[in-house]
């Protein structure tokens, strides 16, 4: 069956079975370590110590993740992930008393360092997979990876309370390096050798972009992002345990469900956005869907003030968010693969997602500390949305400054 698969589509589900198997491990290797570490009665200040690495090394990974994808391949820049992977579950088997807040950062940061190389991999991978005159094909390919990494992403949520319950965090651990072990062991196997490798060896310095279309693309993906975890990462979980009550096992599991759905409507983001009638999205389209968007946490905002109740303002919010949120998300993937020269694509998709790894390292921050500042509870969450809408605000401003000529004929629509 596979090898009547053409040599294109072979590669790109390998890339996307590495993409599914790192991902299910990144998600339930967060929420083994926030239950574990809880557990043991670390603080919550404790515990998002422990990702801060994570998430600082994800920006500096971008950045040279993409020189170094441009010069090995990003068939060794994915592998390399995948055994780092490996390496960052291993560290997690110590001893308990080994478990200590700055072994289990740098743990972390190998871990983050991990995700980013085989994230950057996945996304630049596409480019080289589809025709450059195939642009629906590519939003399509894109669309799918990212969507099912986010639902895969949520999957995880529950495959690590799921093992921490059965095996324990040292079993559960053990089983996802074993498991994970397996994939990387496939993948120096079967993933194309030469995939990715720029022709001229590009110089250090161009890990900068030097597109102005990818520079303001970066911008607006770093203000979106940071949008979103500025009132998700740290103030709504806070807000849902200490002020309506619930349990971790219902925080987590909603946004477990919420993370799933998000990545669901990713997955579909083209029939959407209109690709049905042969359209591809272009700068007009990115800014349209964020000025949908910036509207929303103000919305959440207005009615937790006027006193509307707050599971219901938020449940509805979120749902809403999270659709448009995803469509942006999805547009914004498309849009950089598609803006990215063909050869060196890791260094320009590289330098992307180090703006997108900052908005999330600024949004988290920010999500704690604007909270804790502003009173916590609804006062707090209030304080967090508003700067979530500012943050959209310039997400749409920055937007205007996209390219207009998209190639979003029919004719597209016919390479499919």
């Amino acid at each position: 069956m596979l090898s009547q698969l053409s040599p294109a589509i072979r590669q790109y589900l390998v890339v996307t079975g590495n993409y599914w198997a790192f991902t299910l491990t990144d998600g339930a290797l967060r929420m083994l370590v926030v239950l574990h570490f809880h557990g043991l009665g670390y603080s919550p200040l404790e515990i998002a110590l422990l990702f801060l690495f994570y998430e600082v090394f994800g920006v500096i990974t971008n950045l040279v993740g993409g020189w170094l994808g441009a010069h090995l391949g990003l068939n060794r820049t994915m592998n390399i992930g995948l055994g780092l992977q490996v390496v960052a579950l291993a560290m997690l088997l110590v001893p308990a008393a080994w478990l200590t807040v700055p072994w289990v950062m740098a743990a972390q940061a190998l871990s983050g360092i991990a995700k980013d190389l085989n994230k950057m991999s996945a996304k630049s991978s596409i480019k080289l997979l589809v025709p450059e005159n195939a642009q629906g094909t590519l939003y399509k390919w894109v669309a799918i990876l990212t969507g099912s990494k986010n639902a895969l992403k949520g999957a995880g949520f529950f495959l690590g309370g799921a093992l921490l319950m059965w095996l324990g965090f040292a079993g559960a651990v053990a089983a996802m390096a074993i498991a994970l072990a397996m994939v990387w062991l496939l993948s120096l196997v079967l993933l194309k050798k030469d995939l990715g490798k720029a022709k001229s060896k590009p110089r250090f310095r161009d890990i900068f972009s030097k597109s102005r279309a990818i520079n303001i693309l970066s911008a607006a993906r770093m203000f979106l992002f940071g949008a979103r975890d500025v009132w998700f990462v740290v103030a709504l979980p806070v807000f849902l345990s200490q002020t309506l009550g619930w349990n971790h096992s219902q925080t987590g599991g909603f946004l477990a469900l919420w993370v799933i759905g998000y990545g669901m409507v990713q997955a579909v983001a083209p029939r959407i956005t209109g690709k049905a009638s042969g359209k591809v999205p272009d700068g007009r389209a990115a800014t349209g869907w964020a000025a949908l968007l910036a509207g929303l946490p103000a919305l959440i905002a207005l009615g937790l003030m006027w006193g509307m109740d707050p599971a219901w303002a938020l449940m509805g919010g979120l749902l809403a968010f999270g659709a448009v949120f995803a469509v942006n998300s999805s547009l914004h993937s498309y849009l950089i693969v598609s803006y990215a020269g063909q050869d060196g694509v890791s260094l320009d998709v590289g330098f992307y997602y180090m703006a997108n790894a900052m908005g999330r390292l600024i949004g988290t921050l920010l999500s704690g500390w604007v909270f804790q500042m502003a009173g916590q509870g609804s006062i707090g969450l209030q304080a967090c949305l508003w700067i979530s809408a500012a943050m959209l605000v310039l997400t749409v401003l920055i937007s205007l400054g996209l390219p207009t000529l998209a190639r979003n004929k029919a004719k597209t629509a016919s390479a499919e």
